[in-house]
């Protein structure tokens, strides 16, 4: 017996034959925690230093967190999506659990609440909750997929646990959370083929409401008149963004070398978290930027590549799954990155794979076990040659036609 059919003993002879998993996306991975480690211990030395007395120690704890990682990476490569499919009903009661339990006991940082403590570091209950939802979302819309592409109710119903999570989220506050979650919720239920018209009324209704969650709060809309001139207060609401501009300045073509950062010396919050893509800019300059950014492009059109051939061959669980995380790596990566160049106003989001932390990167492995899973699954076995797989293929078709 072969190992892929001891870990999935559902598939039978017309496997494909191959256990490879998706090596291109794999490699990026890795890569990216490679950049992630480099940049963790260059921008963090300072601070480390200050904190621990030990300028290595932040970056210890990133490896660890990194090691953490790939070993719930390659747990996840065990477990059957079958499973999570089945039981994904309990990912949403965890996310929700997360998302209320961070209320109640959670850690303050910075005016936030948004950590669970539990000792060796603090979770991030948004991170976790996020891809419990999409997980949820992938199965609805399976289960639903005639409901949501011809009526309204089938339509609407996700919206409510959706819109109980985003008051959840604002509660903490985290808007950008929620903007990232909506974005990728959004572009499921888009490419699971929900009727145009009301797709884009509920774009219009999530734009207006977004634009009414800022004008309501003192803070946000003050971080939106910096974002549009921050030279107008550079030593108040405008601090960050104007010193990543200076450090985005100083770096110029090709950077002034690994660790000869000055931005990261106390002038830059946040240096070696959200704003590390500004110490990277300093240090390696637009070359350095632009490999980077290639390599998030890369892993997210992968993703959506692994997804649109899990969906020819019918199995729309695993392909709902990689078009939702395709669009919440993606979405993330996006916003911090306009964020340090200041495309976009401040927001408290990490830069994934690459900011320190342990939530976002424990989190982000787990997922790309799942996808590496996913798409081993579909390299193993060919659904369309089964009953199912042929229904699920023309309704695919006949719906998108119709």
């Amino acid at each position: 017996m072969t190992i892929h059919q001891k870990l999935l003993p559902e598939f039978d002879s017309k496997g494909t034959g191959t256990s490879q998993v998706d090596l291109p996306l794999l490699s990026a991975i890795l890569a990216l925690l490679v950049v992630g480690l480099v940049m963790v211990s260059s921008a963090s030395m300072s601070e480390s230093d200050s904190l621990y007395n030990n300028s290595m120690y932040i970056l210890i704890k990133q490896c660890l967190f990194v090691g953490s990682g790939l070993f719930c990476m390659l747990l996840m490569l065990l477990v059957p999506v079958k499973k999570i499919e089945q039981y994904s009903w309990v990912s949403l009661f965890g996310g929700i659990s997360l998302l209320f339990l961070v209320l109640i006991i959670g850690r303050e940082i910075n005016g936030s609440v948004r950590w669970i403590p539990l000792g060796i570091f603090n979770l991030q209950a948004s991170e976790a909750a996020k891809l419990c939802i999409v997980v949820y979302l992938a199965a609805y819309l399976v289960r639903r997929l005639d409901e949501v592409r011809t009526q309204w109710r089938g339509f609407l119903k996700p919206l409510f646990i959706l819109i109980v999570s985003a008051v959840l989220l604002l509660l903490e506050p985290d808007l950008g959370s929620v903007v990232v979650l909506m974005t990728a919720a959004m572009g499921m239920i888009f490419m699971a083929g929900a009727p145009k018209i009301q797709f884009t009324v509920l774009i219009v209704f999530l734009g207006l409401a977004v634009g009414l969650l800022i004008w309501i709060e003192p803070y946000r809309m003050a971080r939106l008149t910096s974002y549009l001139d921050p030279w107008g207060n550079a030593f108040g609401s405008g601090y960050q963004l104007t010193q990543a501009l200076i450090a985005f300045g100083r770096g110029e073509w090709f950077g002034v070398g690994l660790g000869n950062s000055i931005q990261k010396l106390f002038y830059l919050p946040e240096a070696h978290t959200d704003f590390v893509f500004a110490v990277l800019a300093e240090e390696f300059g637009v070359f350095g930027c632009t490999v980077v950014v290639l390599l998030f492009l890369f892993i997210a059109w992968r993703v959506l590549q692994i997804g649109f051939r899990c969906e020819q061959k019918g199995l729309l669980f695993h392909g709902y799954v990689a078009y939702g995380f395709a669009l919440l790596f993606g979405g993330q990566a996006l916003i911090n990155i306009g964020v340090n160049t200041g495309l976009l106003p401040t927001k408290g989001l990490a830069l994934p794979l690459i900011s320190y932390g342990g939530s976002s990167l424990l989190i982000n492995c787990l997922a790309f076990g799942l996808l590496l899973r996913i798409d081993y699954e579909r390299r193993l076995f060919n659904v369309k040659d089964t009953p199912a797989g042929q229904r699920r293929r023309s309704v695919s078709r006949g719906e998108r036609h119709a």
